[in-house]
């Protein structure tokens, strides 16, 4: 299973929010660029990372970290936070990112999505991010009023590379991932589907391999990381060889 350890970025910074709300920040004193090191010394290959500012405007504000990142470390990244457009995919895969997460914008405008995809095969990624079952949009604080499963259904076929499934109820609270829910979304998926939100100690590492499910690929890893819960040593320890 492959483990994805977080960052997520604001105002050049090192930041988590709790359930996606950006009035609850903890800033780590730590740049992105330094936090990517220590994944990649410590053997991680693969980095989820969250343009928070990008989130907020919908531009693409830290691409310049984005590209040391990947160029100094050559880690497969995927990256999200605010894409809405053709321009915005191509900037970040022009930087050599691996995959680019669509969340909102897709949600909103599924055809978007679809175009997405077939302009840029195996590239796109999709964020879905629920709350009691339902899709959330707008840095989350919108409720889109469908259903995660029914909106799956709809999209199955669009050639979605990979799915990253959040329960906003378990961002940031440690709490324990919502595992019943995401083997349900692995289910009904076409692609491979990323366990997201509330990973609190290596216990969770654990139960995500135990679910023994082929389409789940992979798990992230952020406020546990930072505030010290997993160390990095430890996560690496769960690395498939």
């Amino acid at each position: 299973m492959k483990i994805f350890p977080a960052i997520d970025i604001k105002e050049k910074k090192c930041v988590r929010l709790v359930k996606g709300d950006f009035n609850r920040k903890t800033e780590y004193n730590i740049s992105p660029v330094e936090q990517a090191k220590k994944y990649k010394d410590s053997g991680f290959k693969n980095l989820h990372i969250v343009d928070l500012d990008g989130a907020l405007t919908g531009e693409t504000v830290n691409l310049d970290i984005i590209q040391e990142i990947v160029t100094k470390f050559d880690l497969k990244i995927e990256i999200g936070g605010g894409v809405r457009s053709f321009e915005s995919i191509q900037k970040y895969l022009d930087t050599g990112a691996e995959k680019v997460i669509l969340g909102s914008a897709a949600i909103k405008d599924k055809n978007f999505l679809k175009d997405s995809c077939e302009k840029f095969p195996n590239k796109i990624a999709l964020g879905l991010d629920a709350k009691d079952g339902y899709l959330s949009v707008s840095g989350w604080k919108e409720n889109s009023n469908q259903l995660t499963l029914d909106y799956l259904k709809k999209v199955n076929d669009y050639g979605v590379s990979r799915l990253i499934y959040t329960d906003i109820n378990r961002d940031g609270m440690k709490q324990g991932p919502n595992f019943e829910e995401t083997a349900k979304i692995a289910d009904n998926s076409s692609c491979p589907v990323i366990i997201s939100g509330g990973v609190s100690s290596i216990d969770d590492i654990k139960k995500a391999k135990e679910l023994n499910n082929k389409n789940i690929e992979g798990i992230i890893v952020g406020k546990a990381i930072y505030d010290g819960d997993i160390k990095l040593e430890e996560l690496a320890n769960e690395l498939d060889a």
